[in-house]
């Protein structure tokens, strides 16, 4: 069993129920969330991104210093990264949580990018878009990403692929919906980065939790027990993962949804209860052999 920290949100913000098993399941705009938590793990992101390491200048001083040769400027990538934003305020405290299984209940992943990237993105799958229905697993949870004032962004999805518009400079949120009376961890990731430390992302990592017919919002990175660097489209460049650990999976977030150990009724287990037969072997005798 693990510790699970509880967020605590902004009291600005005003709490949006989740009505009925299936309620809100489409509109996964709300600015306002219920209580978060996450499992305790590895140390946080770091206060500040490290420079990336193409921004190395080349020394010329004594030759036991190595030295990276200057190469030529790497030009800009075009479309939106996440970029380390102004300091959010989201104190956490601690719930135990022990997984049902060592593998993801679900796993769900967005890309996004600028409205001309989006367009691109689905003339390169040779697809038509189509309006945006993000659900994990049997539609137990939904997963949105919000803008400032808790819009759901608008998105496609497209070959498979689920695109979403963002604009340069504006800040989003990611927005899970709990439609059971079951807890699930909610371990994610934005351009490859655990949301919590910053790092390289890993499932096996500490996530947050979302509560039985709750709402769990993520803001940013997280910094400390109280605050995160809150979640910023920007040029790729500029983005946090550009400028820490490398660019290449800049544009997308994703999530890997753990069950708690115990019975879980989501819509796929309700709906077996509702088809069950009480006379499975219906038929008539068999003469004797």
């Amino acid at each position: 069993m693990s510790l699970m920290m509880r967020v605590h949100r902004h009291p600005w913000i005003s709490a949006v129920p989740v009505i009925g098993l299936l309620a809100g399941l489409a509109a996964c705009g709300a600015s306002a969330m219920s209580p978060q938590k996450v499992a305790t793990g590895a140390d946080y992101a770091p206060s500040r991104p490290s420079p990336s390491p193409r921004a190395v200048e080349s020394y010329d001083g004594p030759s036991h210093v190595a030295v990276e040769p200057r190469g030529e400027p790497v030009p800009d990538r075009p479309g939106l990264g996440t970029s380390w934003g102004e300091a959010v305020v989201a104190p956490v405290s601690f719930s135990p949580f022990v997984r049902s299984n060592p593998s993801p209940w679900a796993e769900v992943l967005f890309h996004y990018n600028d409205v001309a990237g989006v367009t691109a993105h689905a003339q390169y799958l040779g697809t038509r878009p189509a309006p945006l229905e993000i659900y994990a697993g049997d539609g137990a949870l939904s997963i949105a990403l919000v803008d400032d004032a808790g819009r759901t962004l608008p998105g496609f999805t497209a070959g498979g692929r689920t695109l979403i518009m963002g604009e340069d400079g504006a800040r989003y949120r990611i927005v899970v919906r709990n439609a059971t009376a079951a807890r699930f961890e909610i371990v994610t990731s934005v351009d490859g980065l655990d949301v919590i430390d910053g790092q390289p992302a890993d499932p096996n990592r500490r996530g947050y939790l979302v509560d039985p017919h709750g709402v769990l919002t993520i803001d940013g990175f997280r910094t400390s027990d109280d605050t995160v660097a809150a979640f910023r489209f920007g040029k790729v460049a500029e983005s946090y993962a550009a400028q820490t650990s490398g660019d290449r999976n800049v544009g997308v977030v994703g999530m890997a949804i753990f069950s708690e150990r115990g019975a879980v009724w989501t819509p796929a287990e309700l709906g077996r209860r509702e088809a069950a037969d009480p006379f499975p072997q219906r038929g008539y005798a068999m003469p004797p052999r």
